[in-house]
């Protein structure tokens, strides 16, 4: 159900309510949704998410991503990665918006790519297109 990136983060697709508490089990202390609400017309809404996690006593970010990922929306997946005691769980559709928000904040904290890039891999996601940002992320961050 959740994919982990490292040992502070887990990728998901869409989650409902009721697999919030799957991921406090895991030790996840903010959750991240990366979906516009209404994406699709049965998804649950990011303030169904929100009051579930709410009611597991944990964090919740709402960063969407529906088009080409902003400078804005790294940052704020970075600041959530930052303020988080424990492990986030970032959900989209599918995970890879998530997974790519993720990879660039990590490259903006000054991760070496290849390290990002290989995590990813052994997750199943491929973020080899990305590597040119992520090497400039880094190197800015340095």
């Amino acid at each position: 159900m959740f994919r982990r990136l490292d040992e502070n983060m887990l990728i998901a697709g869409q989650i409902a309510p009721e697999q919030v508490a799957a991921a406090v089990a895991q030790g996840v202390t903010v959750i991240v949704n990366n979906r516009p609400d209404g994406e699709q017309p049965a998804q649950p809404s990011g303030a169904e998410i929100e009051a579930a996690a709410a009611a597991a006593g944990i964090g919740y970010r709402h960063i969407p991503v529906g088009g080409p990922v902003s400078e804005q929306q790294v940052k704020a997946m970075a600041d959530a990665l930052a303020e988080s005691d424990g492990a986030v769980l970032a959900f989209c559709a599918s995970g890879t918006r998530s997974t790519y928000l993720w990879a660039l904040a990590r490259a903006m904290a000054g991760e070496d790519a290849d390290s990002i890039i290989a995590k990813a891999m052994a997750a199943g996601a491929d973020l080899s297109g990305i590597r040119p940002a992520l090497e400039g992320l880094a190197r800015q961050a340095r």
